[in-house]
């Protein structure tokens, strides 16, 4: 029977950040104790060694010591939907291979972190979407959404679509440093925080969104990940997090998803909440 323990991380769109979250994520509780790992399972675009791909950066901001070719079980060369770009290659991938290929990884820690690729309705397979993936593995989600102008919108259809299979909702992150790129009018909010004139001033319209997905979605709002820059390491990338995010219903998840595995009691660090 599939199943992984630990949390998905998605996005509401690719592009959202959620490499840069996640590994933050990670090494926070990590820093806690937590006997946590993290897995992308497959990604494209970037080829390995180019110090761009997800995988070796989740590799160095976690502060794990296992390289980015285990961390990411499939790479493949075009940016397109994993499915496409698989195909493009001739490798014709399933869940199944993508379940099994992660086994070796995931059998080392006590629980994972595990990355999507771009929004939850991207194709993984030739017959399945992002969202099946994540119910296959049977995880929570976490997800990661922009803080700016049309986030509301993505995040609501995201929760909605991940319910339809079944699929619990931990909570979101708004990432300010991806607040609506390019729309006219709408500064990115690392432009609004790091002006002369206005230091230190986020967005206004975060904590609107965040109320409003709140509302509208039933889903917690765990706080708000500002700009981080380029290349963070583990400790300033955990001291991040943990200044800016409600960790609450990640340890109450990790607690309850270890607490019936005695097994792992002998293996497992020191937890700290």
């Amino acid at each position: 029977m599939s199943g992984i323990r630990g949390i998905f991380v998605t996005g509401t769109d690719t592009g959202i950040g959620k490499t840069v979250v996640m590994a933050a994520l990670a090494a926070a509780l990590r820093s806690e104790g937590w006997n946590v790992g993290v897995w992308k399972p497959v990604q494209s675009g970037e080829p390995m060694g180019s110090g761009l791909s997800d995988a070796e950066k989740l590799a160095a901001g976690s502060g794990i010591s296992d390289p980015p070719e285990e961390v990411a079980s499939f790479t493949f060369r075009a940016p397109l939907a994993p499915s496409l770009a698989a195909k493009a290659e001739g490798v014709r991938l399933t869940m199944d291979m993508l379940y099994e290929a992660g086994l070796p990884l995931c059998s080392r820690y006590d629980a994972m972190l595990v990355e999507g690729a771009g929004g939850v309705a991207v194709p993984l397979t030739e017959d399945a979407l992002l969202a099946d993936w994540i119910a296959f593995l049977r995880m929570p989600v976490l997800i990661v959404a922009r803080a700016g102008l049309g986030t509301v919108n993505h995040t609501l259809l995201t929760v909605s679509f991940l319910r339809q299979r079944g699929i619990d909702i931990l909570g979101v992150v708004l990432n300010e440093g991806t607040c609506a790129p390019g729309v006219p009018g709408v500064q990115e909010a690392s432009d609004v925080q790091n002006t002369p004139d206005t230091p230190d001033v986020p967005d206004p319209s975060v904590a609107r969104n965040a109320a409003l997905i709140e509302t509208f979605g039933g889903v917690k709002v765990l706080g708000r990940f500002p700009p981080i820059g380029d290349g963070p390491g583990p400790q300033l990338l955990a001291e991040t997090i943990h200044s800016t995010l409600d960790l609450a219903p990640v340890h109450s998840f990790l607690s309850k998803c270890l607490e019936p595995s005695p097994e792992l009691s002998g293996k497992a660090p020191e937890v700290r909440i």
